[in-house]
């Protein structure tokens, strides 16, 4: 099995209460395949600039990241500037420059085409409907988007979602995808969603990430949801998000088609709660970078224990 993910691949410079960093390695790809790679081999397309360093490129490399596929064009990478206060759940952006990003054209080579697992980062909805439809083979496509894209460019969005197995949004996006006043509410409109004149189902799994609360996943047949990992010291939220995605998908990747339940995906949950725990932790990549999987293992099972309840009879006032 593979996986090829589609997105951003940046220089972030970020400020929290506990510190800063200048010009770190970062983009919605660089975060979902370094936490995809521990799963599956994990190919990235996407653009970067000739300032882009090339120890940067091996790190992801000496990950197992197929590059192949990152472009290397005359001009500035994509550049992000933001601070967090002391509400890491927000942040102010002061700066972005989108450098070659801005006129950003996927270019799939046969083997990225090839993969059977595909993740849409944060793209604009119309390159997303242009690479699915370089990958009609794929066993399982997901998305992620933003509030930018429901403003702006809702109707091919909304095409590009119908095309996918799994959305993955915070909760506040579904609502304003959808219109509706609660998550459960909007989940069940998207997965109600489904190409017009087509056999495809639509969009089977919803996944809401709900920041420092946790996430949720809601499919056709069950309900199911996890907090976040709890944790004395949180550095830099960057990335998380598109780390989560990264284990998710990744975990899903690692199993034959035919094995994806409800009890798959909810483990799958628990590995990608697992790995943006440890995202926060540091700025940037530096803590999934030197990440090993028994770590992860072992915040997995630390989670599981921490909700696992044993059934009992309710007492009865008497």
């Amino acid at each position: 099995m593979s996986i090829t993910v589609v997105g951003s691949i940046a220089y972030d410079t970020v400020k929290t209460p506990f510190g800063e960093r200048e010009r770190m390695l970062g983009g919605a790809a660089v975060h979902f395949a370094l936490a995809a790679s521990f799963f599956e081999p994990v190919r990235v397309v996407g653009p970067v600039g000739d300032d882009f360093a090339e120890a940067d490129l091996q790190m992801l490399r000496d990950r197992g990241i197929d590059t192949s596929d990152i472009e290397r064009l005359a001009g500035k990478t994509f550049f992000w500037r933001g601070e967090y206060g002391w509400d890491l759940n927000s942040r102010e952006t002061l700066d972005t420059q989108l450098g070659v990003f801005e006129g950003f054209q996927p270019k799939l080579s046969v083997q990225s085409r090839a993969s059977d697992v595909l993740f849409l980062a944060n793209i604009q909805p119309e390159l997303q409907l242009g690479v699915r439809e370089q990958l009609p083979g794929a066993r399982f496509v997901a998305l992620d988007s933003m509030n930018l894209w429901i403003d702006i460019a809702r109707d091919a969005l909304v095409q590009a979602i119908e095309l996918c197995d799994c959305v993955i949004l915070n909760d506040a996006e579904l609502r304003q995808l959808t219109a509706r006043p609660s998550l459960v509410s909007a989940a069940r409109e998207v997965l109600s969603w489904k190409p017009a004149g087509e056999e495809r189902p639509g969009p089977s799994v919803i996944v809401a990430k709900q920041g420092e609360y946790g996430a949720t996943l809601i499919t056709r047949k069950s309900f199911f949801s996890l907090p976040a990992f709890p944790l004395e010291t949180v550095i830099d939220p960057t990335g998380a998000g598109d780390t989560f995605a990264g284990g998710l998908i990744g975990y899903v990747a690692a199993h034959p088609h035919h094995e994806l339940s409800d009890e798959l995906l909810r483990r799958a949950m628990a590995h990608a709660t697992a790995l943006a725990s440890f995202n926060v932790e540091e700025f940037g990549t530096e803590r999934v970078a030197r990440l090993t999987a028994a770590e992860i293992a072992t915040r997995v099972q630390e989670l599981r224990e921490m909700t696992h309840f044993s059934d009992a009879p309710m007492p009865t006032r008497k």
